[in-house]
């Protein structure tokens, strides 16, 4: 088969972005169309540049769910190729295999992504078996789906994880990768672990496994943990990291691929000490987990597209790609704005600083605010405007303050009309 960049990357250390947003983004009731996802796809691939598909797996979506469906992983398959490596996701069954395979069949760096049950109480749900006699069978279907198309990797996550038997879990994730995986993911399904829960997973699991299965992590945000307990996966060892755009998934979603990727890249000491070169000799360029350094500045506009076409909001305090980054609307941190900051949106993300009017406004805040729509304020303008803004944001009970209605208001004490009152 091709070469298995993505086992190629984990191996050398680099960070792989597993994304779900497409796929595991499906059941937080959301539906990208087939056009969306290949653009979002070529998108997050071009974060990375030519190396997109070294560190994006592109989840494209279920095949078996309908026909539409089959047909958006296909376009997506096609017509990303070579933006990143994509995915096509099936349930544990011989039929589902095949479909999936043909879905992605005949393009560069396909695979397909077989969900076996790996909890006892899983198997009996899933497959009406024990949790070995459902690891066995997923075994025996990587050897199926490689014998079908050696062109295809083929992946298996292990749903329920986080319930499941480690050792159990380890012995079976190194027999499916003598048989032919490429990465076994380690799947918080119900998204109810704590962070040394998971850490504790995936050094276990990966120690009885051995250091040929390449693990990856999905981790579900139901008790809001996603991503620190993603950054465990990230302390055990595991190199590829399922994550979805805003975190759009199922229930309460996952570690949202913004946050997971910015805090990568601005704080790359979190992925430890990483090979400067892959198997290959290939030269990292000193970028530590990245084989490029990933552009950063992609992020706010591919978050804002994913927001409008999903119907899932960027609120003001949502992380890195929210309203209210690079906005200030008090006093201190309008002179001293670095002091009140993390990183440096302009920098790092392309967001320009912007001053906004809150019942917070200082008098500096106001004449900011003034000088930028084109007025110039003498200090008791300053405060006579200061006071409006105050009064307005009581008097409508929303914290912002229209802009045109405050340009209105600075025409009036500016250029007041003679009689008027």
């Amino acid at each position: 088969m091709d070469r298995d960049l993505v086992r190629e990357s984990a191996s050398a250390g680099r960070v792989v972005l597993w994304e779900e947003s497409a796929r595991d983004g499906a059941q937080a009731k959301t539906l990208m169309g087939a056009g969306l996802r290949v653009r979002l796809a070529r998108e997050q691939g071009r974060i990375f540049g030519a190396h997109g598909p070294r560190h994006v797996v592109f989840a494209a979506g279920f095949p078996a769910v309908c026909a539409e469906e089959f047909e958006a992983v296909r376009r997506v398959a096609v017509e990303a190729e070579g933006a990143v490596s994509v995915a096509a996701v099936c349930r544990g069954t011989r039929d589902d295999v095949r479909q999936a395979v043909a879905s992605v069949r005949g393009t560069t760096n396909a695979r397909v992504m077989v969900v076996v049950p790996a909890s006892e109480a899983m198997a009996g749900v899933m497959t009406h078996t024990g949790a070995a006699e459902a690891l066995a069978a997923g075994t025996a279907l990587v050897k199926e789906a490689r014998e079908l198309d050696d062109g295809v990797a083929v992946d298996v996550c292990l749903a329920d994880a986080s319930r499941a038997d480690h050792g159990l879990m380890g012995r079976y994730a190194a027999e499916m990768t003598g048989a032919g995986a490429g990465v076994v993911v380690l799947a918080d399904t119900v998204g109810n672990q704590l962070p040394q829960e998971a850490r504790r997973m995936f050094a276990e699991v990966g120690s009885a496994a051995g250091p040929d299965t390449v693990l990856a992590s999905h981790l579900h945000n139901d008790l809001g943990l996603g991503l620190a307990n993603s950054l465990e996966a990230l302390r055990a060892g595991v190199r590829v990291l399922s994550s979805a755009w805003l975190g759009i998934a199922e229930r309460s979603g996952m570690v949202a691929t913004e946050q997971l990727l910015f805090l990568l890249a601005h704080r790359p000491e979190l992925a430890g000490q990483l090979p400067a070169e892959g198997p290959s000799g290939e030269s990292g360029g000193g970028a530590g987990p990245w084989w490029t350094e990933p552009d950063l500045r992609r992020l706010p506009e591919i978050a804002r597209m994913v927001s409008a076409a999903t119907g899932v909001p960027l609120s003001v305090t949502t992380p890195i790609v929210g309203t209210g980054v690079g906005t200030i609307s008090t006093g201190t941190p309008f002179v001293h704005p670095g002091l009140f900051q993390p990183y440096d949106p302009e920098a790092l993300l392309g967001i320009e600083p912007r001053v906004v009017l809150t019942q917070l406004a200082s008098a500096r805040v106001v004449t900011a605010v003034a000088a930028r729509l084109g007025y110039a304020l003498d200090s008791a303008q300053a405060r006579a405007a200061m006071g409006w803004v105050k009064a307005v944001a009581f008097r409508t009970g929303r914290a912002m303050v229209d802009e045109a209605a405050f340009a209105a208001y600075l025409d009036g004490l500016l250029h007041p009309v003679a009689g008027a009152r």
